[in-house]
Order: C-alpha cells, then sequence, then structure tokens
C-alpha cells in the first residue's frame, strides 16, 4: 500500500513540489513581509522557524484526504477488499507515504531555515527529540484528517473539511507570543496542541519562546489524539468495506 501511494508521486510531481514549497513560502512571508514578532524577546527567526515547521505538521492534509475520498469513490476500495489484507494496511500504506513526504517536507524547510541565518543550539539529541515531536504530532494530525475523509466520503467536501485545520494552525504561538494577545485568547493558543509543540521543539532547539516541561505535554497530546482517531478510522472504513 505505501509502494502504491508512492508510486503516484512520479505521476503528480507537481502536487508534490507545491507540498514542498508553500511552507517556504509562508516562512519568507511572515519572516519577512508581515512578522511583527510581537511580545518575542530575541531573535525573531529563531523563535520564527520552529513554529513554521509546526504549522507545516498540521497544514497539508488535504492531499491525504482527497487521495482517501479518491479511492473510495472510484472503486478502488472494493478490489483492496477482495485481497488477503486487514482494514487498516491500506490506511496505514497512505500514512506512511505521507510521513515520507512530511519527513521531506520539514528537511526542505530547515535547510531553507538555516540558509536564513536560523541556528539550533541545543545539541544533536535535542535535535533528534524535536524532529521526532513534529513527527508525531503529523502523524496524528494525519489520522484526524483521514478520519474525517472517511466522514466526508466525497473529494467535494474535503475543502469544507480542511478549513477546520485553519484555526488549528493560526490559533497558535507559531507567529507570535500568547502575552500579546487577548487574556482569553493567549488561554486557548497556549492549549492548543500545536502550541505545545512549537514551544517544545524551541525549547530543544536552544531559542527564544521555548519553556522546559512542554516535551511531555507536546508527546502526550498527539499520543491522546492518535488513541482517539486511529481506531475510530480504521473502524469507519471496515464499515465502508462490509
Amino acid at each position: 500500500m505505501t509502494r502504491r501511494e508512492l508510486a503516484h508521486w512520479a505521476r503528480q510531481p507537481v502536487q508534490v513540489l507545491v507540498g514542498l514549497v508553500f511552507p517556504v513560502m509562508l516562512l519568507l512571508m511572515f519572516g519577512y513581509l508581515v512578522g511583527g514578532g510581537r511580545e518575542v524577546t530575541g531573535d525573531y527567526l529563531g523563535y520564527l522557524v520552529p513554529g513554521m515547521l509546526a504549522l507545516t505538521m498540521a497544514f497539508g492534509l488535504e492531499g491525504t484526504m482527497l487521495a482517501v475520498t479518491q479511492d473510495l469513490n472510484k472503486g478502488v476500495i472494493d478490489r483492496f477488499r477482495s485481497m488477503p489484507m486487514t482494514n487498516g494496511a491500506v490506511l496505514v500504506g497512505r500514512s506512511a507515504a505521507d510521513m515520507l513526504q512530511s519527513a521531506a517536507g520539514l528537511a526542505v524547510l530547515v535547510g531553507v531555515g538555516h540558509a536564513l541565518g536560523w541556528r539550533t543550539h541545543g545539541g544533536p539529541a535535542a535535535f533528534l527529540g524535536a524532529v521526532g515531536l513534529l513527527l508525531l504530532f503529523r502523524f496524528a494530525m494525519l489520522w484526524i484528517g483521514i478520519h474525517l475523509a472517511l466522514v466526508a466520503g466525497k473529494p467535494e467536501l474535503v475543502q469544507a473539511v480542511q478549513i477546520l485545520v485553519w484555526p488549528v494552525g493560526f490559533l497558535s504561538n507559531a507567529f507570535a507570543a500568547p502575552e500579546a494577545m487577548p487574556g482569553w485568547l493567549g488561554t486557548a493558543v497556549q492549549w492548543n496542541p500545536m502550541s505545545q509543540t512549537a514551544t517544545a521543539v524551541r525549547d530543544l532547539f536552544g531559542g527564544p519562546g521555548g519553556e522546559p516541561g512542554h516535551v511531555w505535554a507536546a508527546a502526550a497530546w498527539p499520543l491522546a489524539l492518535l488513541a482517539v482517531f486511529l481506531p475510530l478510522a480504521v473502524r469507519r472504513f471496515g464499515r465502508l468495506s462490509a
């Protein structure tokens, strides 16, 4: 199933390139055009890049959701159903391929950040730990997207569901510190799972905005989301295939 999804990349290279370039455009835009770094002490680029890495892990789910709904509507699932495989194999293959693309996107964005002058100060182990937290958050978001795609059922409804991702991304501390926001909004931002990931990653990278103690919360949130949405997606898929 993973090889099948990777084979689609060769036939749809533009979609893959757009997924890699879009986060770079956001980084440049917020870093040099509209980014103000309100209430951020220290180097704003050191604050922004980890936030953008976390934001990238939340965005770009529409490709996954479209692929799932297209398989449902083209009868591909019926063919898979005749093969000796579990219900979860199709979904796990889809998520594994998307995780490879997500890792590539992280590598591109880290490279661009370094080209702009961003540096990490936490050491190799801390760097790998930060990357692990980012990919764990992405894995959880993918399974949320897969479940919502199975619920939506049709490609036309994916765009409406995808809109739900934007509040998660922008109601966070990716671009500005919660202290610069109204009290109620700052509290909501601090409870955002993406904000927990961004804060933990900043701490591991040794940059501004990092706070010790957020690593456990940054790991607990995605694991809790996976515990809910992974079995829900597999169960939903099983019902569709019945």
